[in-house]
């Protein structure tokens, strides 16, 4: 009996023991912290846009060309004192070379032209005078008016073919093209002297899908981007656009212009262009990495006393990164931004900064 009574009496123990051990409370998985980060939401804006490529072109370009041969002087530029090379800003009407030919000035002979204009002139004014008081007839004075016209076509004339053999800017612009010749050689006629381009504003061809044609409209802004300039982001507008859509690529051509008063963006490289075709002001926006999605609802995690509340939320606009926020979350609101892959509603959380 002894050793029945002590068997029952462990065993009694034992189960005790058991019940206690069960009856400590146990760390469960949400009574662990889970460390996040958040941002306070506050309103921005955000913008719906069509991406395309293109090259960007200097809106005024020209080569110019020797309209007659001569001897060859390329000219100071007056701002440097030295003369005109690549790269070089010109104003419009600037001599930038000279062409000279003395055979050819000769012949032209405007000195006597501008004499021959300044007789005539006063032939015209002897004459007038005479008919108002009856010396001479209409006719007769009509005809030195005939004499002025003609000297006065001459001497221009002259002019502009003097005129040939300078060759000037036709507007503001950089030199882009500068041939070398040797000075004072003879350059023949019709040889390239000088391209000229003035790129403060730009233009590029686009084209897009079909299926952007109800979107992008005429006077749309557009940022324009390109690596080299990764913190300038440049301004556009599309300019024009094609009604129809071609058969063979199913797009749609346009053209935009671009502002480039800094000249940040050199002709003929390739850049991106983001049109601006939807625009929300005064929106909660908010990344589109936390943004999370189960049977068809997306959805959030924001931060309360220390506690992650789960946030089913409607979407609107999207770009790249951000995504506009229609319903679900308000302003101040703390969205976890970093940590919200493992987290349930309610799981405890300890915000990091």
């Amino acid at each position: 009996m002894k050793y029945y009574s002590y068997t029952f009496a462990t065993l009694a123990i034992v189960a005790a023991t058991l019940s206690g051990c069960n009856n400590q409370p146990q760390n469960s998985q949400n009574d662990i912290a889970s460390p996040v980060s958040v941002i306070e939401l506050k309103k921005g804006s955000i913008s719906k846009l069509i991406n395309t490529t293109g090259t960007a072109l200097a809106t005024y370009e020209v080569t110019l060309n020797s309209e007659m041969s001569g001897s060859y002087k390329l000219q100071n530029n007056p701002r440097t004192g030295k003369p005109f090379k690549l790269g070089d800003l010109v104003k419009q009407g600037e001599l930038i070379i000279r062409l000279d030919d003395k055979e050819y000035e000769n012949g032209i002979a405007i000195d006597a032209k501008k004499l021959s204009l300044e007789i005539s002139e006063q032939e015209q004014v002897k004459q007038k005078a005479l008919y108002e008081k009856g010396g001479v007839t209409l006719s007769e004075m009509r005809n030195t008016e005939v004499k002025v016209t003609n000297a006065k076509y001459d001497y221009e004339t002259g002019l502009l073919n003097l005129e040939k053999m300078n060759v000037k800017a036709p507007f503001d612009g950089v030199i882009v093209d500068l041939p070398h010749y040797t000075p004072n050689v003879q350059v023949e006629q019709n040889k390239p002297m000088v391209g000229i381009m003035d790129y403060k504003q730009l233009y590029m061809e686009i084209n897009l899908p079909e299926s952007s044609i109800g979107y992008v409209k005429p006077q749309q802004p557009v940022f324009i981007t390109h690596y080299t300039l990764p913190h300038d982001t440049l301004r556009g507008v599309i300019s024009e656009l094609s009604p129809a859509i071609s058969t063979e690529t199913r797009t749609f051509k346009g053209k935009i212009m671009i502002q480039n008063n800094k000249l940040m963006i050199r002709p003929g490289m390739f850049v991106k262009a983001d049109i601006v075709v939807e625009k929300a002001d005064s929106s909660i926006i908010i990344p589109k990495e936390v943004v999370q999605s189960s049977r068809n609802r997306k959805f959030v995690y924001i931060v309360e006393k220390n506690t992650a509340i789960y946030r089913e939320i409607k979407t609107g606009l999207e770009d790249e990164d951000n995504m506009e926020v229609v319903s679900g979350l308000n302003v101040n609101d703390n969205l976890v931004i970093r940590g919200y892959e493992t987290l349930r509603e309610n799981s405890k959380v300890k915000v990091q900064k």
